[in-house]
This record gives structure tokens, sequence and C-alpha cells, in this order.
């Protein structure tokens, strides 16, 4: 494997989730040298590519399908403070948590669709069917989250979005 790739591989393992962008600032390499070599990584399987919810993500090939997709949903800043919100407190009705996140219902109910669809958060419903919202798996969310930066998520994400959509993806004609 050559310096470049190896250098792709060690980021991707310690950063499950970037994304094509986050790869070209992080490692300041040229646009064009970072498609070419995660090419490679992708074919060879050294790196993992996945696409959810219209956002391109590598990954060490060791995580899981719901890794790969918890991870992805945490890269999303509201997603994030959902995850953070209710591995803190166990559990959240909707309103209050919109009201705490100081988004609109819709938005949240947005991300939580996402987040409930990857099997990460589950809606409960008491006998008067009022919903609060649970992780459907919380031992095993708060040790991948533990393994995962929070700030330098957080930062990754506010760049990425400041670069604007000029990712390029590496299977493209």
């Amino acid at each position: 494997m050559t310096e470049t790739r190896t250098q792709i591989r060690t980021y991707v393992d310690s950063h499950p989730g970037v994304h094509f962008n986050g790869l070209v600032r992080s490692l300041d390499l040229a646009p064009g040298q970072v498609q070419h070599h995660v090419r490679r990584l992708v074919e060879t399987e050294a790196v993992v590519r996945e696409e959810f919810y219209g956002r391109t993500h590598y990954y060490s090939p060791g995580l899981t399908e719901w890794e790969r997709a918890t991870v992805a949903l945490y890269h999303r800043g509201t997603a994030r403070a959902v995850l953070e919100t209710l591995l803190e407190d166990g559990e959240a009705r909707p309103a209050a948590l919109a009201d705490d996140l100081g988004i609109a219902r819709s938005t949240l109910e947005w991300h939580v669709g996402h987040l409930e669809a990857e099997g990460v958060v589950e809606k409960e419903r008491d006998i008067r069917n009022r919903v609060t919202l649970v992780l459907d798996r919380p031992a095993a969310t708060a040790a991948l989250l533990s393994r995962l930066d929070a700030d330098a998520v957080a930062a990754a994400e506010r760049s990425a979005d400041a670069a604007g959509p000029s990712e390029t993806p590496v299977d493209a004609d």
C-alpha cells in the first residue's frame, strides 16, 4: 500500500464516517489524488464507502451496518443532539426535545425518522398513545459514540457545510 493510501486509511480508521471533503482538507491532499486512492482502497475493501441520506461516508471494514448508519447520522448536528440527549437522559418527549434543541417539531421528526429507520431510536407509546423517544440499543450506542470525538465531528461537519456540495463521488463516471 502506498504512503498516501496508508495515510488515508489511517485517517478513516480514526475518523469513521468522514466525508470526501473532510479527507481532502484534513490530509491536505489534492481532491483528484484523494479520489484516486480512495477508489483503490474501496476496490480492495480496505475502506468501506457507504451513502446515507444523500451523503457519502468512509469507514473501516470492521464496522457493522448498524454502526456505520449510527455514525453517519451522528455526523448530522440535530441527530447528534438527539442522541446525546437520549444518552444523557434515557428518554425524551418529542415536543420537549424540540423545544430544548430550539428546532421545529417537523425538523426533529425528520431526524428521528432516520434514526428510527436505522434501528438507533425507537418511539415507545404509553397507554394514552403518548410518544417517548428512547435508544433502541443504549449500551451499544454509548459504546460506539464514546469512540468518537463529538467536537471533532461537529467541526468537520461545519467545515463540510461551509465548503458546500463539492464532494466528488468516488465512483463517478
